[in-house]
């Protein structure tokens, strides 16, 4: 009896040289509706599914490989006389090699005009059922999900009549993860289509986009992967032009310059170490937003990442190439920026579409045996419900300065502390365990540049020493959520020192 194999793709690629090979190796081949009318057009004798079932595709192809003479032929063990005899009994042939890949839905959903119709008649039924037969029974089936394993499958075939039981096995795991993945999008469509919440189970995929060197340090392996049809802004999406691979750290740091340059509409620039900001500037055009986050903390961004919101120009360029830098981000850069730095061997240069799609994803943190889940904190001054309990208002300036500030601590671990201008950072403490140990941090940086500034906190003063210290060192304004039993003390500090605070109502905790 000549070995079996059925195919069955929506993704044609390779699949006729694949079938050639098939049948140069003595199998025979059975194949359904389009892939069968490709395989025919091509000159490959091929075997109807109906031929096999006795009954025809109905209900517009939902319903043609869903049969036992499919699943018998599938599943029966080879080395059990009993599932032998039950074969010949019901006159069923087995099928020794099953080559699937799914009808396209994560395609369909990406498509801005797809409607839920549409979505659901892309879920494939027939193709994981019958790639999860074969990969259970991977014992005595060979079974292809991966166009990109043709070549190795008919290798085997060739030099060894029969596909390796290693091999069968790794062929089943990719088959089982595929799937999984397969039904992780279907999940997490119809999840938000029923507008639930917080299921009961969370399945979650990614698609391996790098092996990495290593982790956070040199003992730790680590990888790096990517969401299927993610934000667009984003490293995972990022267009590398120039330099060494990324490194873990690098991927860290770098989605987070992104995230605080995305609260920007006017040129800015953003420093970043350590998942932390250093500096941060904004100005008229991207070169001058540029050297104020360089003048911000010229000591703490020598090796550091930067995320600039305009196209890197020559003047810009001839800035960044005085530094030692790891990372630049950037929508574009122009011709003459890119002969510059990429004179730097090492220098990463990344392009992101600061105009690409963003999501509303939520974030995810794992922890030894679980997974936390919560909303982005996308939360600004015009969430926040602004009271100004101080006898003096702010000013103009003041409020210029505040309005910055808020903005970026909001990035700073907790707690965090940012002392600023207008148009720039002057200090910021971050990741202390005490707030006022924070305040000391970034007004010590902000040094003479206090006088007049403002200074942001990510969440409310449990006393009035963190008002003292900044009133002490010459800061003006200060923005904070409010919310403490003890804001009366800060308050009546305030006021004692003159300066105008700010209450929001919303907290910026960042761990």
């Amino acid at each position: 009896m000549a070995k079996r194999a059925l195919i069955s793709v929506s993704d044609k690629t390779g699949i006729v040289e694949f079938a050639i090979g098939l049948k140069e190796a003595g199998f025979e081949i059975v194949s359904t509706g389009g892939t069968k009318k490709t395989l025919v057009e091509n000159g490959i004798d091929v075997i109807g599914i109906s031929d096999i079932t006795d009954f025809p595709e109905i209900l517009d192809g939902r319903v043609k490989t869903l049969h036992p003479n499919v699943h018998g032929g599938l599943l029966a063990r080879r080395n059990d006389i009993a599932h032998q005899a039950q074969l010949e009994e019901h006159r069923i042939q087995p099928i020794d090699l099953v080559c699937v890949n799914l009808y396209p839905f994560q395609q369909t959903i990406a498509k801005p005009d797809v409607t839920p119709e549409d979505a659901i008649e892309n879920i494939d039924i027939g193709g994981p059922t019958m790639l999860r037969s074969a990969a259970k029974n991977h014992e005595f089936v060979t079974v292809v999900v991966d166009p990109s394993d043709y070549e190795s499958v008919l290798t085997e075939l060739i030099e060894h009549g029969e596909v390796s039981a290693a091999k069968k096995r790794k062929l089943a795991a990719k088959v089982f993860r595929h799937t999984a993945s397969y039904d992780a999008v279907i999940s997490e469509y119809m999840t938000k289509l029923a507008e639930e919440e917080n299921p009961e189970s969370l399945t979650l995929t990614y698609t391996l986009k790098q092996s990495l060197r290593y982790g956070e340090n040199p003992h730790q392996q680590a990888a790096f992967y990517q969401k299927p049809l993610g934000s667009t802004f984003s490293v995972a999406y990022a267009q590398q032009l120039h330099g060494k691979e990324l490194s873990y750290n690098n991927i860290n740091d770098a989605d987070a310059a992104l995230q605080i340059v995305n609260e920007f509409t006017e040129p800015a620039a953003v420093a970043v170490k350590h998942m932390n900001p250093c500096g941060i500037g904004v100005g008229d055009s991207i070169a001058e937003a540029f050297k104020k986050a360089y003048e911000a903390d010229s000591t703490s961004i020598f090796g550091g990442i930067i995320a600039l919101n305009r196209e890197v120009d020559q003047e810009t360029a001839e800035m960044l190439r005085e530094i030692f830098l790891e990372i630049i981000i950037a929508p574009r850069f122009s011709k003459k920026a890119l002969e510059i730095l990429t004179a730097k061997k090492n220098i990463r240069l990344l392009t992101v579409a600061f105009d690409g799609k963003q999501k509303n994803e939520r974030k995810t943190t794992s922890i030894q045996g679980g997974l936390l889940v919560q909303d982005l904190d996308t939360y600004g001054l015009d969430h926040a419900t602004i009271t100004i309990p101080t006898k003096r208002q702010p000013s103009e300036e003041e409020w210029a300065a505040m309005k910055l500030g808020w903005k970026i601590v909001k990035h700073v671990k907790s707690n965090a502390i940012v002392v600023s201008g207008a148009q720039m950072t002057y200090g910021i403490g971050a990741g202390q365990m005490n707030r006022v140990g924070a305040a000391k941090i970034a007004l010590e940086q902000a040094g003479e540049k206090a006088k007049g500034a403002a200074l942001a906190s990510d969440a409310f003063f449990p006393m009035d020493d963190t008002v003292e210290a900044a009133a002490i060192a010459g800061v003006t304004a200060i923005i904070q959520p409010g919310g403490s039993v003890r804001d009366e003390d800060s308050i009546k500090k305030a006021d004692e020192y003159g300066i105008t605070m700010v209450f929001t109502g919303i907290r910026h905790f960042k761990h």
